[in-house]
């Protein structure tokens, strides 16, 4: 067996987003003596990043006060006009903004690709003296013998499908540190791994998601608008007692961006997300924009959605969770970029100061609390029941209730207590209590297939090896998930990942197309049995998102 190389950092950070860059970045300003490193598993950075995005400028402003000086392709697009729609099959009912409280306002934010933020923000990183490792998926945690973190190994590269070594083989690298940060990103893998050994979640409520399936758009300059934001709730989701919501944003050169978020706490199993947005850009108020335009891009990601009350404990012997590994987005405001770069800015202040004092690979519990003293607490706080509320009782009347929640929190006249959540998983009821759902086939023009789809996603994996999509229990998928839930994998995917197919002895058989796959992670979160694990497949794998 090849022995792997090690390489020692100060700081190892594995992640690329908004949250690992701002910490970077962070810890160069305050000691540009820290070695820092950060790990990415998408081609290069902004690969695999995906959002609306609709962006607060609060953290940016923060960390580089003159970023809308410094040629930052977020200043591009302030935001300027902004509307909320409820949609019915075939109506809409604008929503005036008075009755919301003024944080919820999008007057001062931008609007643009996260994408290119990374990627402007890896600029900056790499001119403070952080190297960046874009290709290389962080795949194992090491630990020391008491326990505590030590590091992280990247996966090995060249292992056919048969776990053989082909004549490429290369053994994972061991990046030592003194502190690992966590930024993977919504439903993390190796932050699953955190939250079991060292208990994270055993004060909080399970973190919960929705499915974000997002396209780009160059559409007839006459229709354009630059910086104009639309969200909409209702139609079509309100016909399967579902709730979730689109949004189409205005962005620089005739684009726009827009997409749907499918709640993944829907029981009906034949409840499909993909198709469930191809419907809703067929509304006639969705269409008018889209016609006559051309879609360029497409993709999908899962979206922390527990609000305050599903934050773990976010710091452990030797390393911390920071950006959606540890889950701050605000779901009603649909943003959690600067909550992310906060807290990789906040544990990065964190360690630099521990490390001032001689401390190594211990608990930074004053990272946790600084977080929790901090306006990402304040903000969330404000709005942690608007998810709970607008599940339990609807999209109607869950919005009032989450609009009454959020003032009697800004007015401190008794608000109630933050509501519970369950994992989605734990949602899903059996298929014999639904009628399937007949979805419209696609035009071509504005509704697509999903493998078509797919193609735009500019996803490539190498064949040859080990599929990252594990079966615990290979059995599961047509044992249980078929017969009594009418299997929910065909269809809660927006790849076309899982396929059942019918095998030469006549019975069914799942079919994994590990290929397809655009790293969302609704598979690992969704599956009614959490049959299915998510690992890291080789390095560089998945979606290249272009503008993303």
């Amino acid at each position: 067996m090849s022995e792997r190389e090690s390489m020692p950092y100060d700081v190892v950070i594995v992640g690329g987003g908004p949250a690992g860059l701002a910490a970077a970045i962070r810890l160069k300003q305050v000691n540009s003596e820290i070695s820092v490193c950060i790990l990415e598993k998408g081609s290069e950075i902004g690969a695999h990043i995906l959002s609306g995005a609709v962006v607060d400028p609060k953290a940016l402003d923060e960390l580089l006060p003159e970023w809308r000086e410094q040629g930052c392709p977020m200043a591009e697009t302030p935001v300027t006009d902004n509307w909320h729609w409820v949609l019915t099959r075939g109506g809409k009912t604008a929503l005036p903004h008075w009755p919301m409280p003024p944080f919820m306002s999008n007057h001062g934010n931008y609007t643009g690709s996260l994408g290119n933020l990374c990627r402007w923000l890896a600029e900056q990183a790499g001119e403070l003296g952080v190297e960046i490792f874009p290709g290389f998926p962080a795949a194992e945690i090491l630990y020391d013998d008491k326990g505590a973190v030590r590091g992280v190994a990247t996966g090995d590269m060249g292992v056919a499908k048969d776990g053989s070594h082909k004549p490429d083989y290369q053994p994972g690298m061991e990046l030592l540190a003194k502190y690992t940060l966590f930024a993977e990103g919504a439903r993390g893998h190796l932050t699953k791994q955190l939250k079991s050994k060292y208990d994270l979640e055993r004060e909080c409520q399970p973190q919960v998601y929705g499915i974000g399936i997002k396209e780009l758009w160059d559409i007839d300059p006459d229709k354009h608008v630059q910086g104009r934001v639309i969200h909409t709730q209702g139609w079509p989701l309100s016909e399967s007692n579902s709730w979730g919501g689109g949004f189409l944003y205005h962005q620089a050169n005739n684009q726009v961006a827009l997409g749907f978020v499918t709640a993944l706490d829907y029981a009906n199993p034949y409840v499909y997300p993909y198709e469930e947005f191809q419907r809703w850009k067929q509304h006639p108020a969705i269409r008018e924009i889209l016609e006559g335009g051309r879609r360029v891009s497409y993709g999908a990601r899962a979206i922390n959605e527990g609000g305050w009350q599903s934050v773990p404990r976010l710091a452990f012997p030797g390393g911390a969770l920071i950006g959606c590994s540890a889950g701050f987005v605000n779901v009603p405001r649909i943003k959690g970029s600067h909550t992310a770069m906060k807290s990789g800015m906040l544990a990065a202040e964190a360690i630099a100061a521990a490390m001032a004092n001689g401390r190594e690979q211990d608990e930074l519990g004053e990272y946790d609390s600084a977080v929790r003293e901090s306006w990402i607490a304040k903000e969330l706080k404000l709005v942690q029941n608007a998810q709970p509320l607008v599940a339990k009782f609807g999209g109607s009347l869950g919005t009032v209730l989450a609009g009454a929640d959020m003032w009697a929190r800004v007015l401190k006249v008794n608000p109630i207590g933050a509501m519970k959540h369950h994992k989605d998983s734990e949602h899903t009821m059996r298929a014999d209590l639904f009628k399937p759902i007949e979805y419209p086939k696609p035009d071509g023009v504005i509704s697509f297939d999903r493998l078509t789809s797919v193609s735009f996603s500019y996803t490539n994996h190498e064949e040859d090896q080990p599929c990252h999509l594990v079966l615990k229990d290979p059995t599961v998928p047509t044992r249980i998930n078929l017969p009594l839930y009418a299997g929910p994998e065909a269809r809660f995917c927006p790849a076309g990942v899982y396929e059942f197919l019918t095998g030469e002895d006549g019975n069914p058989r799942l079919q994994i197309n590990a290929q397809n796959c655009v790293h969302c992670k609704t598979c690992d979160i969704k599956d009614t049995t959490q049959n299915i694990e998510w690992v890291t497949p080789e390095g560089g794998g998945g979606p290249n998102y272009p503008n993303m």
